[in-house]
């Protein structure tokens, strides 16, 4: 039978570091020396191996590991198409809609499903059939996943934003506790079960199609700052040993944007030990050091960035997530939230507690859970009651965001936007709530002289 779910204490250890070489075994001397495919493992077991790059991938690039595992996982029947009933929400290939309104969504309802189960897609663009893109998602259960369920994405990596209850993953290589406040990455391929550690879990999802996060450059920064790669976790190795073939599992797929599942006699959580520098890894956001102006200006939102994914243009990322952690802001004579501004990225925004500086939060505003999307070339930027605030302020220090925490997905891409995130929670209203107030404050100098044409 499967293992029961293992507890903080005992089961969350981890090995530190951003796109490290690893290693981890759960039993001793499992390990080859000096090699990677013996003729014949310790204690019996199989090796296989999990590439995420090409095999010529530059040597700086290249993502592999190496399983040692008590079955393969080729060892399973058929995958069938999965289609759910029609009450529940699936992540099929969905239809998206193009739109230069700036979009709004209010939390997502409470479900009676588990964490795959209940997924929306609510943004996008791309193909994962050709490797570009991005979908972006937002998810709610009130359960965990099957002890007997597992699930990987062969579209993408999944970076997964709690936003209500904590996380057990429960991965190929090992398990995770992920809080709200905290991150976590499972590359293509790797797969995972999501237990709820709460009576509810609620967060935001982004799939990358096209690469792999990394660290962004720091430049003129230096050496340290923003997300420090120390901060970094990955999961010790652990492993079930379920594998008298008297339990079925399951084993789901996403695969060209539709959902397929496959049965199998054995837990798909069986490696024992596995050593390289493809893995599932978490973040704490708590620990992102902040960079921010100290003379004066708003400064451009990329000092705030955790993750990046490039694209082929150098300085352009198909996805960057940001964070807008409590932080001092003590720019004089600034006008301090966050300008108006029309971009040529898309920006897909969340809360996952307290307010965001530039939004009044309440019933009516950007409370934890919502989301919005300003896509490319939207005019935004902070609110009536915001922009009022900030422009009568006393020109001394303060701490922005103080019990806050919002992030941001950015793109270069234009991001669709989908039936399903609409139903019950667009805010029809969003645009006028926030910007229809303005009032006209241009008063023309006495002194001036008329324009010619206005003679």
């Amino acid at each position: 039978m499967p293992s029961a779910p293992l507890q903080p204490s005992e089961s969350y250890q981890y090995l530190n570091g951003f796109n490290c070489y690893h290693e981890s075994e759960a039993m001793p001397d499992t390990l080859p020396l000096g090699r990677n495919s013996p003729q014949r493992p310790a204690h019996g077991l199989y090796t296989e191996k999990l590439s995420g790059t090409s095999f010529t991938a530059p040597r700086s690039e290249n993502q592999q590991t190496w399983l040692y595992r008590i079955l393969p996982s080729v060892k399973h029947e058929s995958f069938e198409p999965y289609l759910p009933s029609e009450d529940v929400h699936h992540i099929e290939n969905c239809h998206m809609l193009y739109r230069p309104n700036q979009l709004r969504w209010g939390p997502t309802a409470i479900g009676e499903s588990d964490w795959l189960h209940s997924l929306v897609p609510v943004a996008g663009a791309g193909d994962p059939k050709l490797k570009s893109g991005l979908y972006i998602y937002m998810y709610s259960a009130s359960k965990s996943m099957p002890e007997t369920d597992a699930f990987y994405s062969a579209d993408g990596d999944f970076l997964i934003v709690p936003q209500e209850g904590a996380l057990d993953l429960t991965t190929e290589l090992g398990n995770l506790l992920v809080r709200p406040g905290e991150i976590v990455v499972v590359p293509r391929g790797i797969r995972f079960r999501v237990a709820a550690l709460d009576e509810l879990i609620r967060g935001y999802a982004l799939e990358l199609f096209q690469g792999h996060f990394q660290l962004p450059e720091l430049g003129p920064i230096g050496s340290n700052g923003l997300a420090n790669a120390r901060d970094f976790q990955a999961p010790v190795a652990r492993f079930d040993e379920d594998h008298d073939g008297s339990t079925t599992y399951q084993v789901f797929a996403k695969f060209a944007g539709e959902l397929y599942f496959a049965e199998q006699d054995h837990t798909p959580f069986d490696v024992v030990a596995w050593h390289g520098n493809y893995y599932p890894y978490k973040y704490d956001l708590s620990r992102f050091c902040t960079i921010n102006t100290v003379s004066y200006d708003h400064i451009d939102p990329s000092i705030f960035t955790v993750l990046t994914a490039p694209s082929d243009h150098p300085g352009t990322a198909i996805a960057d997530f940001v964070v807008f952690p409590p932080r001092w802001a003590v720019a004089e004579n600034t006008f301090r939230p966050p300008w108006f501004h029309r971009n040529c990225m898309s920006e897909f925004m969340g809360l996952i507690r307290g307010r965001y500086d530039a939004r009044k939060g309440g019933a009516n505003g950007f409370m934890p859970g919502c989301a919005s999307l300003h896509n490319v070339m939207a005019p935004h930027g902070p609110d009536v009651e915001t922009e009022q605030a900030a422009s009568w302020t006393l020109d001394q220090p303060e701490k922005v965001g103080e019990g806050g925490l919002a992030f941001m997905f950015e793109s270069c891409l234009m991001l669709g936007s989908t039936y399903n995130a609409d139903i019950g929670r667009l805010r029809k209203e969003y645009v006028k709530e926030s910007w229809g107030g303005f009032p006209v404050r241009f008063k023309r100098p006495r002194q001036m002289q008329t324009h010619p044409r206005e003679a």
